[in-house]
């Protein structure tokens, strides 16, 4: 992760839930499901939270291996969290990450514990502050 403050734009008009989200010259959507009025064509906000989560896990990961020269082949990371109406100060975000590769046990151990140097997991294992203006 780049040393640069990380910024975002997020821009909703009446086009019911549908935000244009903007960072680093990229853009995407977030949206919410049709059942819970919005058109479903761009990923929930949670959705996106583990996603943040997943990918900065798998880059570091990879960064890891590379860099250690470990026969890697590919990494797949299946994420969950609760409902919601299930959030409490105690929210648990599940994670579950597989390799394949010629990797020993001591290698697949090495990089399970190089999953939690991901930036964005440091962040969210820490308090959070919002300041909103």
């Amino acid at each position: 992760m780049s040393s640069l403050q990380i910024t975002a734009i997020i821009e909703l008009d009446r086009s019911n839930y549908r935000s244009k989200i903007y960072s680093g010259g990229h853009f995407i959507y977030a949206d919410e499901p049709a059942n819970l009025g919005g058109t479903d064509e761009g990923m929930s906000p949670g959705a996106l939270l583990l996603a943040s989560l997943g990918s900065c896990t798998a880059i570091t990961i990879r960064m890891y291996a590379d860099r250690k020269e470990i026969a890697l082949d590919t990494i797949k990371i299946e994420l969950a969290i609760c409902k919601e109406d299930q959030i409490t100060k105690e929210t648990t975000i599940t994670r579950k990450i597989e390799f394949t590769g010629d990797l020993t046990s001591e290698q697949h151990e090495r990089l399970l514990q190089i999953a939690d140097k991901c930036p964005i997991h440091k962040l969210l294992s820490n308090p959070i502050t919002i300041l909103t203006n």
